[in-house]
């Protein structure tokens, strides 16, 4: 079975950084592309930024400047280096990855906090 496994969530203050790291397992089909998505309570579940096999990085505009996605295509992990961050980054983290057939698989989630 698949399996994806984040670490590096917690509780900092405004203006702290975090590395969430994302390592799966399990895969029998290449991985085209790997990303983090978080939710944060009475919201939509939205993308914060994608790193495909090939291709651009992605960013969602209110993570620009501050955030940077990596991936480690060897071990099929992914890591979300959050700096300057913002008590509006509050949410539950949940890394992505996505095989050649267009199917998608999801992480348990990690909760970042930050505080004012």
């Amino acid at each position: 079975q698949v399996q994806l496994v984040e670490s590096g969530g917690g509780l900092v203050q405004a203006g702290g950084s975090l590395r969430l790291a994302c390592a799966a397992s399990g895969l029998r089909f290449s991985i085209v592309e790997m990303g983090w998505y978080r939710q944060a309570p009475g919201k939509q579940r939205e993308s914060v930024a994608t790193i495909p096999s090939a291709g651009y990085t992605n960013y969602a505009d209110s993570v620009k400047g501050r955030f940077t996605i990596s991936r480690d295509n060897a071990r099929n992990t992914v890591y979300l280096q959050m700096n300057d961050l913002k008590p509006e980054d509050t949410a539950v983290y949940y890394c992505n990855a996505k095989d050649m057939r267009n199917w998608n698989y999801w992480g348990q989630g990690t909760q970042v906090t930050v505080s004012s």
